[in-house]
């Protein structure tokens, strides 16, 4: 097949979408199929363009056999929700340079969009509608959901006009999917699919990411005593997750030199964090950077506990990326969620992590407290098998592309 991916984040992204994304699109060259990518230059999660293109512009590569067509795009340092709003507009501007040479070239045999930005299927719409192919739209967030329910956007009118768009653009899709149970209970309830909305969760290589000894770990390389606990927070600095209560928590264990905060990570947030931390004067939180894939495995191993935190009000509005690898390398972790959202419901039921309410102090110190205090290898053991049973980056993939064979089958991908 010959396929074109539209989506703002691809490859070197080392999280969120973009991670997902340039691993499709490798692993479905490996399978034969013929992928070209329309997407941005590299900004995610560092909200800075890549330094090896920094100097770019428009531009096109070759990366493990997927064309990838790159377009400049505005990346505001201090991210807010107009400059958002600018920044993903941008994008969709400088991509109609690409899109000008689709539109006339052979067609392709189906165009695979990824949300967010909600809005880029309107572009796919239109390409698919002219030229008579099918549109597959992959949802990883309910960006206008999410934008609305943290207060992030206020305007109704221009809510409405948001909630239009997305409207157009599921109803004339071939294929909707997401990430979990519940988003696709929140994407049937808008009452405008023509089909049924497919499971097609992230997932995770659990050959590389496995269970590792402490002693692999970097906890040398960042300087804290085998023996010592490490509380840690690893992915996207942003405003979802509600991190400032990690710093508030951690003045609770000031006293205690034997457990650290470890903050790892970019974002548009990172710089108030570290603000806060310094004006708390919390010597026992520390911030690194954002570590490469090939240490990953290493960086999860350093934890005794990890951390997956969410505001109450975007639960299954998106499912943290995170969780997959931290499972994977058979972690514990503390998970703030809402009884009845997908993710709480896969904690408890597989026993995998200690279940805090969202946004309280109190409760993330009493989940700490006990996992200070518990014997974590059942958790522990229980991730790592449900990573191996539902996972597997080979098997969710393989059951992906039966369903771009089988041509739009109403079965779901499963793992």
């Amino acid at each position: 097949m010959r396929i074109l991916f539209y989506g703002i984040n691809y490859f070197p992204e080392l999280t969120g979408i973009g991670k997902y994304t340039g691993e499709m699109a490798e692993w479905l060259v490996s399978q034969g199929h013929a992928v070209d990518v329309i997407t941005a230059l590299p900004y995610y999660p560092e909200w800075k363009i890549k330094e090896e293109y920094s100097s770019k512009s428009w531009m096109t590569e070759i990366s493990n056999g997927v064309r990838i067509m790159r377009c400049p795009l505005y990346v505001p340092k201090n991210v807010t929700s107009i400059k958002r709003i600018v920044h993903e507009l941008s994008f969709v501007i400088s991509s109609l340079r690409f899109w000008s040479r689709v539109f006339v070239s052979k067609p392709y045999d189906i165009v695979i969009c990824f949300s967010p930005p909600f809005h880029l299927g309107l572009l796919p719409v239109l390409y698919t509608q002219l030229r008579g192919v099918p549109l597959w739209c992959h949802i990883q967030d309910l960006q206008i959901d999410m934008a609305k329910d943290l207060g992030m956007i206020n305007n109704k009118l221009f809510l409405n006009l948001m909630f239009f768009v997305e409207r157009i653009i599921l109803k004339h899709s071939s294929v909707v999917s997401t990430i979990s149970k519940g988003m696709i209970r929140k994407i049937l309830a808008k009452k405008v699919l023509n089909q049924e909305c497919l499971f097609f969760p992230n997932w995770v290589d659990d050959k590389h990411i496995s269970v590792l000894p402490k002693e692999a770990s970097l906890k040398r390389e960042f300087g804290i005593p085998m023996e010592h606990k490490i509380i840690l927070y690893s992915g996207s600095l942003g405003e979802k997750q509600g991190l400032e209560i990690i710093l508030e928590v951690a003045e609770a264990y000031r006293t205690q030199s034997d457990v650290h905060f470890l903050i790892v990570g970019a974002g548009g947030g990172r710089e108030r964090l570290e603000e806060l931390a310094r004006q708390k004067k919390l010597g026992n939180v520390r911030f690194f950077p954002l570590q490469p894939y090939d240490k990953l495995g290493e960086l999860l191993a350093s934890a005794d506990v990890h951390l997956v935190l969410q505001k109450k009000s975007a639960s299954d509005l998106v499912l943290p990326s995170k969780l997959t690898s931290i499972l994977s390398a058979g972690g514990c972790s503390i998970v703030s969620a809402l009884p009845g959202t997908t993710l709480y419901d896969i904690i408890d039921e597989f026993k995998m992590g200690i279940l805090v309410e969202p946004e309280s102090v109190i409760a993330l110190k009493e989940g700490i407290d006990k996992a200070l205090s518990t014997d974590l290898n059942c958790y522990r053991e229980n991730a790592r098998r449900y990573a191996e049973q539902f996972l597997s980056k080979e098997t969710i993939l393989r059951r992906f592309e039966m369903d771009l064979l089988l041509p739009f089958s109403k079965k779901s991908v499963v793992a």
